[in-house]
């Protein structure tokens, strides 16, 4: 009869996958819960535009946005269509500036549902309204005010085009 001399506790050098597969699962699950309520929210697809300036959003702007049916959504959650004016209300008559609302809306909405959601906004405290509109891909980006800046520098009239 042969006796093992070894110990037999000998340490493997296999790692545990075992952990490694619920963290996946769990990251799995929660990607899947997470993205769908992220992509909800404003389905419109705006006017295409040239010459546009960037517009960085900061924490106190506003967005209104009209998806093709002529549902609002304010701040991207969507609201009633009839409780848009007491909702704005409530928030411009808190500020005393920067009463700027920012609209987003379907390229194929009616004009008409644009105009009664800006109309709407004025009688709620909107000072000014701002329209947003996608860049035309393979366009530049350049702003309007540089382009017409440059047409003015190229440009004069009885030939001296500089400063005196």
């Amino acid at each position: 009869m042969a006796i093992s001399t070894s110990g037999g506790g000998s340490v493997k050098a296999e790692p545990n996958v075992t952990p490694l597969v619920d963290v996946m699962l769990v990251l799995l699950i929660i990607f899947m819960v997470i993205i769908p309520t992220l992509t909800s929210g404003l389905n419109a697809e705006p006017p295409k535009g040239i010459n546009l300036k960037k517009h960085p959003e900061e924490n106190g702007d506003q967005l209104l946005g009209i998806d093709r049916k002529g549902q609002y959504y304010l701040n991207r959650k969507p609201i009633p269509n009839n409780n848009l004016e007491a909702q704005l209300r409530d928030i411009y008559d808190k500020r005393t500036e920067d009463k700027i609302l920012y609209l987003r809306a379907d390229k194929n909405l009616e004009y008409s549902k644009v105009q009664d959601a800006v109309d709407i906004a004025g009688k709620a405290g909107v000072r000014v309204t701002g329209l947003i509109s996608e860049q035309t891909p393979g366009s530049e980006g350049k702003s309007v005010d540089a382009a017409a800046d440059a047409k003015v520098g190229t440009s004069g009239a009885g030939g001296s085009g500089g400063k005196r």
